[in-house]
């Protein structure tokens, strides 16, 4: 069952994580507000390889709002993005709406316990690991769990959109 971190790090994320009934590990570190990259600075911070860290980035295909989960090693490829929900046209969202839809800040967008539940899509990738660290909600605190649980969870399709 569920693994809780000291300190009551509770957050839509982990709640959500518990009422579902997945295992998972939260994971804390100190975030450095100047960090570049916070998924790269979650990865050196915990001492995993990056190709386990997967940033949650919110796009728009043909105008509405998706979610893109690919590994902090890489970028989000649009175009297999909009072809992954059958669409034709991506483009990155606007950061204001992708806060206000997912109910989390920039930097700690999780893909679960979103605000609001968007079309939402894994890069494949993340079948490669037993298990993959996702934003469990706010800067500085990663989950770890079975990217099969991420995908179920968060309804995901499982496609390639993630470039280096």
């Amino acid at each position: 069952m569920a693994k809780k971190s000291k300190g009551g790090q509770g957050t839509p994320a982990t709640v959500a994580l518990e009422r579902a009934g997945v295992a998972f590990t939260v994971h804390d570190y100190v975030h450095d507000p100047a960090a570049e990259s916070y998924g790269g600075e979650a990865a050196h911070a915990l001492g995993i390889a990056p190709e386990r860290v997967f940033k949650t980035l919110v796009a728009e295909v043909d105008g509405a709002l998706v979610v893109g989960v690919v590994p902090v090693a890489g970028q989000l490829d649009l175009k297999a993005l909009a072809a992954a929900l059958g669409g034709k046209r991506a483009a990155m969202a606007d950061p204001a709406a992708a806060e206000r839809s997912s109910g989390y800040v920039r930097g700690g967008i999780s893909p679960l316990g979103q605000r609001k539940a968007l079309p939402t899509v894994l890069d494949a990738s993340a079948t490669d690991h037993p298990t993959v660290f996702v934003s469990a909600g706010r800067r500085g605190l990663e989950v770890e769990l079975c990217p099969h649980d991420l995908a179920t969870l968060t309804k995901a399709v499982l496609a390639p959109i993630s470039r280096r």
